[in-house]
């Protein structure tokens, strides 16, 4: 199958979330699967330095609503993946991604380049693989303006993978004018702009990234208004649980890591990384109380306001240590510096994010927190298992997905688990943990030998993406 991978941000040259690992890991392992995949993506400020690496494939003239703009297109091999840049400075190359009062015109912008580059490097995919609301019109341009020009652009497919429902593209009505059609229900969405609805009315498919939140957006409690418009393309609607790289994240190997470790033989590696955390963050090192983490984004859809009601008690009241890594919301930022503040010896914190201290996090903790008020996937939980460093997770979305409960009868789980989103709730699980660390320590380890056991790899992922390809192309 030929498969391009639409994404308006991919790793390694662009990110602000998830979207951008998955913009790398899944065509990486289609074409590992034996299919022809590229990636394109805009040219973005930060993307210049990689300038002299890349071959210039030619230029196209946007029109949008009286507006005429020139792209170029640039291609650059990087891991044996062909990633095409689209080239626009008034659009792409300023200081951030997203949050510009033109995003609307900047999408289309770059909607309208993927289609009309197809014809400028001559690669025209059995599907379109599109990504969140930055790429939501393609479908209905697709549609509109470019089917009955050949029977290339005729006979394409396009799949939209919805990564978090709360982001939808919603605009003033006027943006309508950049997609120079008639006045047009299938993007209105409350007297709105709605790219993302668009994507949804017009895809051949869609997708989100795990079951349980694929069920849960048909709801109204977690659909943002979309449920119906999901509801309606009920039967076209999968839920496919994405992957992590069990090669970048694999403790027997990992460079980043003081001491590699497997499943078959935790204790002492875990434990030394846990002393090289503990050290590093000025902490009173014990091994024999658990060291808890979290790493990522201090947003309110993460439960940090679980956390903010209820860890300082934790803290106080148990041995446990603490190393909190994460950027965001200000008063969250400032309540990490607090406790760190009071309780010098048991918490530590770090603002913002750095791969390596990351991966040391992972290797050196026994518990991981991941309260979010809901998550469509998530990732951090499955790293954290593959590190042995046991979930501490709401049941929600891929949490629900992916953590399996600790049954003290019957000694299952691979993590620990809550149904509400209660801040009481999460202290006690946290309380929980803490002490099947201390008090049940066989208990514990097989726990953690269990959670590293678990497969939640690209392969897998990529196998389920194959097999939804295969069911829109009818073979």
């Amino acid at each position: 199958m030929r498969i391009l991978f639409c994404s308006s941000e991919a790793f390694p040259f662009s990110k602000t979330g998830g979207l951008a690992d998955m913009a790398l890991f899944l065509p990486k392992s289609l074409i590992g699967l034996g299919h022809e995949v590229k990636i394109i993506t805009p040219y973005y400020k930060s993307i210049g330095k990689h300038h002299k690496d890349m071959k210039f494939l030619g230029s196209a003239t946007i029109g949008m609503g009286g507006i005429e703009t020139i792209v170029h297109y640039y291609e650059l091999i990087h891991q044996h993946i062909s990633y095409i840049f689209v080239q626009n400075m008034h659009y792409f190359e300023r200081d951030q991604l997203y949050g510009y009062n033109d995003d609307a015109e900047r999408f289309t912008c770059f909607s309208y380049a993927i289609l009309e580059g197809l014809k400028v490097f001559n690669y025209y995919p059995n599907i379109l693989h599109l990504n969140d609301w930055q790429t939501g019109m393609i479908p209905y341009l697709l549609d509109e303006h470019y089917r009955q020009r050949n029977d290339e652009y005729f006979s394409i497919h396009t799949l939209l993978t919805i990564h978090n429902l709360e982001y939808q593209g919603s605009f003033d009505p006027y943006v309508s004018r950049f997609f120079n059609t008639d006045f047009n229900y299938t993007y209105i969405h409350f007297d709105r702009v709605n790219f993302l609805k668009a994507g949804i009315e017009r895809a051949t498919k869609i997708n989100t990234v795990s079951p349980t939140y694929r069920n849960e957006v048909l709801t109204s409690e977690f659909g943002f208004s979309l449920d119906g418009a999901l509801q309606k393309r009920h039967d076209d609607f999968i839920g496919i649980l994405n992957g992590i790289d069990d090669h970048v994240f694999d403790p027997k190997n990992d460079h980043l890591i003081p001491a590699h470790f497997d499943a078959s033989k935790t204790k002492e590696g875990k434990q030394k990384n846990k002393e090289h955390v503990l050290h590093h963050f000025d902490l009173d090192v014990d091994l024999k109380t658990p060291l808890v983490v979290y790493i990522g984004r201090l947003a309110t859809q993460k439960g940090i306001n679980l956390m903010t009601r209820s860890l300082e008690e934790v803290v106080e009241y148990s041995d446990a240590r603490f190393v909190l890594m994460g950027s965001g919301n200000d008063s969250y930022q400032d309540y990490f510096r607090y406790l760190s503040f009071k309780y010098p010896r048991k918490v530590g914190h770090y603002i913002g994010f750095n791969e390596e201290i990351a991966h040391q996090l992972y290797a050196g903790s026994d518990l991981f927190l991941m309260p979010s008020r809901f998550e469509p996937c998530g990732l951090g939980q499955m790293i954290a298992m593959r590190y042995g460093s046991l979930p501490i997770v709401r049941e929600t979305g891929g949490l629900k997905d992916t953590v399996i409960p600790y049954n003290q009868y019957t000694g299952e789980g691979t993590g620990f688990s809550f149904a509400n989103y209660d801040a009481y709730e999460f202290k006690e699980k946290l309380f929980e943990a803490i002490k099947v660390y201390q008090e049940q320590p066989k208990a514990f380890n097989k726990l953690v030998k269990q959670a590293m056991k678990q497969d939640y790899s690209l392969k897998k992922m990529a196998d389920a993406y194959e097999s939804l390809y295969q069911r829109i192309l009818g073979v």
